[in-house]
Order: structure tokens, then sequence, then C-alpha cells
């Protein structure tokens, strides 16, 4: 499929690979609108469905993984515009919604939409220049696409707070001290590095990774137990795959495991 707004590349040799996901509105520092955000969708949904895919990463530009939704083009819309054609949340949540794992590989600015894009992804891997913030106050408004919601679990209530009322900005370093962040890499090393993790999940059994992802995201919409429960079925059921016999067979023979994702 031909994009506008994002440009997509497969990498790696394996019985799975890598998908490619870049944002690409350079002029606009890759500024979120709904023609790019309908195709970043767009590709994700592809990238899920295909069997070849074992991992996707997000990314930008060197200078912006995405400065925020497009003002320009909000500025124009009033309630019942944004009520009526569900804006944000017609399309925005669709990378929410993706089974299997998604890195973002941030550098320079993740403001506004483009840090609530980064956060939806399951971890995020920053360069050593990038700044995350959710600046929307300054425009009027909150954050309207989880900047409220997803910051706090990830930063706690004080930096949560302390960035939506004040608009200041978190650099790399601070994020990964407060956990918004799973690392901070030099610049020049984040492309490297975002693929050199999802070659490694794409060497895993795909299902246990599918699995592994929604037992950790259950642990943010359940009750302790609840969540105990439900990642003990799931560990259950992973009795029952082809993947957990190679595994284990493999880890008594003392060799490498060759799944078949099943």
């Amino acid at each position: 499929m031909n994009y506008e707004n994002i440009l997509t590349a497969e990498h790696g040799h394996g019985a799975l690979r890598t998908g490619v996901i870049t944002l690409h509105r350079p002029k606009q520092f890759n500024a979120l609108n709904d023609a790019l955000m309908d195709e970043l969708g767009a590709a994700l949904k592809a990238y899920d469905a295909d069997d070849g895919i074992g991992c996707i990463v997000v990314t930008g530009s060197e200078k912006a993984f995405a400065a925020g939704a497009d003002v320009a083009a909000m500025a124009k819309f009033d309630h019942m515009h944004v009520y009526k054609t569900g804006y944000i949340t017609r399309n925005w949540e669709t990378l929410a919604t993706i089974r299997k794992p998604v890195i973002a590989a941030v550098a320079g600015f993740a403001l506004g939409g483009g840090c609530e894009v980064a956060m939806m992804c399951d971890f995020i891997i920053a360069a050593d220049n990038a700044k995350f913030g959710q600046p929307e106050i300054k425009l009027g408004v909150i954050p309207g696409a989880g900047g409220t919601q997803r910051l706090p679990r990830a930063v706690g209530k004080a930096k949560a707070m302390d960035m939506v009322l004040t608009s200041r900005m978190m650099d790399a370093a601070e994020a990964e001290r407060a956990g918004l962040v799973s690392r901070v890499v030099p610049a020049d090393k984040l492309q490297g590095e975002a693929l050199a993790a999802a070659e490694v999940i794409c060497s895993l059994s795909l299902p246990s990774v599918m699995m592994a992802k929604e037992a950790v995201n259950r642990a943010f919409e359940a009750p302790l137990g609840e969540g105990i429960r439900f990642e003990r079925r799931l560990f259950h059921s992973l009795f029952g795959t082809a993947d957990q016999q190679e595994g284990m067979a493999a880890f008594l023979g003392k060799r490498k495991p060759t799944f078949r994702h099943r």
C-alpha cells in the first residue's frame, strides 16, 4: 500500500521479521493529523495480521518523533465537530489494540499527541536527545489521547501533574529515571538498538510473546488477584503449544530452540 504520511519497511531474515513504521511529515515535525493517524492504523493492522511479522517498531525523525497533534487542523474545530466525528477516539486508539509487541523508538520531541502515541506502544527506547511533554494546557485544552491517564501510570501522579499543569518537558534521562522509557541510547544508535530489541522478540515464540504482552497490560486494568488468575490461565494454556515442548526440550538438550509459533 502507498502511504503519504508514513514510511514502512521490514527488517530481518528469520521466520519472523520486524515491521518498521516511520512517521513522515518532516515539514510539520511529524504533527499528527487525521490522514497520518489513519495510515498509521492501517499499517499497524497490516503488520499485526501478517504471519511473517513478529514485532513492530514505530519511529520518527532525528528531530521529532512527533511534535504533537496538528494544531492548524484542530484550531478550526468546534465541539459538535469533535464530538460527532469522534476526533481522536476514531483512529488514535488503534495502536492500543495491536496484539503483537510495538516498540517506540523516540528521538527529539515527543510532545502532546506524540508523547501519547509513544505511551500507547509497549515500551519506549529513547535517544539521548529525546524530550517528552504534554503542553496542551497552553492551548486552552488538556491531553485528549490518554495523556492524563497513561502518564500517571508510567511516572506517578506528582510528575504527571507537573507535566500536564505546567507543560514542563522531561528529558530522556529523567524519563528513564521516572519509568516512562525503558532505556536511553545515543541518538546515532537508536534505530540499531530498537531493531536489536525487536530481533530478540522475533526470535521467540510468538504465542508466548503475545500472551506476555496481554498479561502485563492486564496488570494496569485489573485488581492484583484477578491479574494473577489471568496470568495463570495464560501460563497454563501455553503448555498446550508445540513451542512450549520445543523450548523446554531445547533447554534440557542445551541447544537453541526452533520455534514454530504454534
